[in-house]
């Protein structure tokens, strides 16, 4: 039997702005409003706005809620100061991917987490079962609506609608007055932020942005910002079956802080070798635009690997994707073709990430 279809509490909204709803993870969001070409230019050349009221937040406080922590989560926690953030990931115990997510640092006995949508239960329920003495963890996803403001010109609409406050430096978290918050992270490579407030100020804070000039954007435009900058999506390019180092995000892992579950297995990984790697490849020409479990093959046919992402991307102008490959075949340049019903493209391994924003970060 299937789960009910959550709401966002901007969907009427959306709806009121005429944008196309489709089910993701769980919920019904926007995917477009005007065309994903339209608001994809928005983001890399203005500004864009996103609901991300389906993310999932997470509140852990307590004397012992850092040294927790950091034994639930493959970053570094003690390295964050009061309003620093980092990305990390919370594993299984062989050592693969529950959840990729946003950790802050608000205090030293309170951080806030930003978790994946899809991924709000499980999540709570792994952590929940692990937690310790000294510690308290609540999860206040429904009591949010949260938006992502990215784009050159974030900061300018910023300014706008909340005078006087100031944005965090990036990476950052600032409590705002009437309860939000702003994170300033993104998910795009541009500059911007995600403002998270009461889910009854949502649809007043999000018209707001847009009146000071943020445009309106779905999850067909964050799809190919995200994927443009190489940005892993959790359940396509990462899963529980494949470890932080194989999907190329060792930077965000501290083997050296001491034990995390998960550890063990990628400290052997790490000592003996990774036997495949997650890589960027795109097309050497035009043609079909590929997607999600579209096989990779060698010119023979054999079967090499199937996408987690792929794209027709807007920036570029041809086909992009992620895929798991043996480490021999990883190298930049490495010959591969995409297998769509039965044609196939030439493509090839670049270096992440596909594209390189121009914007200047806070």
């Amino acid at each position: 039997m299937s789960e009910e279809i959550q709401e966002s509490p901007l969907k009427e909204l959306h709806e009121r702005l005429g944008a196309r709803m489709v089910p993701f993870a769980g919920w019904n969001m926007p995917v477009m409003y005007s065309s994903i070409l339209d608001e994809h230019s928005a983001v890399r050349e203005k500004a864009g706005i996103f609901d991300i009221s389906h993310m999932g937040q997470f509140i852990v406080t307590g004397g012992g809620a850092e040294a927790w922590l950091n034994g639930m989560l493959t970053n570094d926690v003690a390295k964050l100061s009061d309003g620093q953030g980092q990305y990390t990931m919370m594993l299984n115990e062989g050592g693969g991917v529950i959840d990729d997510l946003i950790l802050y640092r608000v205090s030293a006995t309170e951080f806030f987490l930003v978790v994946n949508a899809s991924m709000i239960g499980e999540d709570f329920s792994w952590m929940h079962g692990r937690l310790v003495d000294g510690v308290e963890l609540v999860n206040e996803s429904e009591q949010w609506a949260g938006m992502a403001v990215q784009g050159p010109q974030a900061a300018e609409v910023f300014g706008k609608v909340c005078a006087g406050a100031e944005l965090p430096p990036r990476n950052g978290i600032a409590k705002l007055a009437e309860g939000g918050v702003v994170c300033r992270t993104g998910y795009t490579g541009e500059d911007g932020y995600e403002f998270f407030c009461p889910a009854s100020e949502g649809e007043r804070m999000f018209e707001a942005f847009v009146a000071a000039g943020a445009k309106p954007c779905g999850l067909g435009a964050r799809d190919t910002l995200r994927l443009e900058m190489c940005y892993p999506l959790n359940g396509s390019d990462l899963s529980p079956d494949r470890s932080p180092l194989e999907a190329g995000l060792g930077f965000f892992v501290a083997l050296e802080k001491g034990d995390f579950v998960g550890r063990e297995v990628l400290a052997r990984q790490k000592a003996d070798g990774l036997e495949q790697r997650l890589v960027a490849i795109e097309y050497l020409d035009k043609g079909a635009p590929p997607r999600a479990h579209y096989k990779v093959v060698t010119e023979e046919g054999e079967e090499l690997g199937e996408l987690g992402s792929g794209v027709l991307s807007p920036s570029l102008g041809k086909g992009i994707g992620m895929v798991y490959l043996p480490i021999g075949l990883t190298k930049p340049g490495t010959p591969v073709w995409v297998d769509v019903r039965g044609r196939r493209f030439p493509a090839q391994v670049v270096k992440k990430p596909f594209y390189k924003p121009t914007a200047k970060k806070g």
